[in-house]
């Protein structure tokens, strides 16, 4: 009985121990990417990087493949506190027209253009976000975007007549791929291979690092390299809930998402050399599509985005011109 009893003491010293190194607070961090993806990286590095930050009080808990829901479901969750953040990337145009610039064809040109952009503009996203009761912990990418179908090699927009292409749900993506002659079918990332397989689709549109983490080239026949919309990705939390996290907490998000940008440019460059070689090697036929008959042909959707959007011809202005001034 004696020796039980200590048994019992030690397990429950042991369990006191333990406890008072675990985290005052968990957060969830939920997204889409599959392994091996450019999100993926991308949370595990902010998620590493606020863990040594803030080390027995907060632990960051990542949950990627849409475990925790869908990129919509996600924006719903962290509005209810069911999770702590999301990466949303293009859906972040249906919450607000304003993030919508960034589907337009061809305005961002690289990397540095888009610092820059973020630099002259982060204030109006903030508060495009903020409107809609979210905070931007910080931005990362999702990257430029590539053709992928079964139909046939995409060169100009004429060659997407009648393609069934799956587009995220953002209404400006449609409207630019109807515009190019494609037939568009808005879809959630998650459901995309199967309908590939299953040939209720016959292509898609994303950069290299999602089509090949989530096994596109092995349900794919043609990769079209057109580059034709970059999209950031967002590090999202609610407003509502981060405005009461403690300052030093908030400071040490913003801080980890900074430095989780860098490191997602770096590894994002890195996938795209990479990437292209997995996506070929598996078979799939290559060619790089005619990006002036494809920014030719993107001319009407700048300006129905001018005309419908409050500051829209402005924000086009803008963004055009930080892209001369690298």
């Amino acid at each position: 009985m004696k020796t039980i009893a200590k048994l019992l003491v030690a397990t429950a010293i042991c369990g006191i121990s333990s406890g008072a190194f675990a985290a005052d607070m968990t957060m969830k961090f939920g997204h889409v990417g599959a392994p091996g993806s450019l999100f993926e990286a991308t949370v595990n590095n902010f998620a590493e990087c606020t863990n040594a930050a803030l080390a027995g009080k907060v632990e960051v808990q990542t949950f990627g493949s849409s475990q925790l829901g869908k990129d919509k479901e996600l924006l719903q969750k962290l509005k209810l506190g069911q999770v702590d953040f999301s990466l949303p990337s293009s859906v972040m145009s249906s919450v607000d027209d304003t993030f919508g610039i960034f589907e337009m064809p061809y305005i961002i040109k690289d990397r540095d253009h888009m610092r820059r952009v973020q630099g002259a503009m982060m204030d109006k996203f903030q508060d495009a976000a903020q409107t809609k009761g979210y905070h931007i912990v910080g931005l990362a990418e999702n990257g430029f975007r590539n053709i992928t179908n079964n139909v046939r090699p995409v060169n100009v927009p004429a060659d997407l007549k009648g393609i069934k292409l799956r587009t995220p749900n953002g209404v400006w993506r449609l409207k630019m791929f109807q515009e190019y002659g494609a037939n568009p079918t808005p879809m959630a990332f998650s459901d995309v291979f199967t309908a590939l397989q299953t040939g209720v689709i016959d292509g898609q549109e994303n950069p290299y690092a999602q089509i090949a983490s989530a096994k596109f080239q092995e349900v794919q026949k043609y990769l079209s390299v057109t580059g034709h919309v970059y999209t950031p990705a967002y590090i999202l939390a609610s407003k509502k809930h981060y405005d009461k996290l403690p300052a030093d907490v908030q400071a040490a998000l913003t801080d980890c998402a900074n430095k989780t940008q860098d490191f997602t440019y770096q590894k994002a460059a890195e996938l795209e050399a990479s990437l292209l070689k997995v996506i070929e090697d598996a078979g799939v036929e290559v060619n790089t599509a005619d990006k002036a008959a494809f920014i030719e042909a993107s001319k009407p959707i700048y300006k129905q985005f001018a005309d419908e959007v409050e500051g829209g011809q402005e924000m086009i202005d803008t963004v055009l011109e930080l892209g001369n001034s690298g």
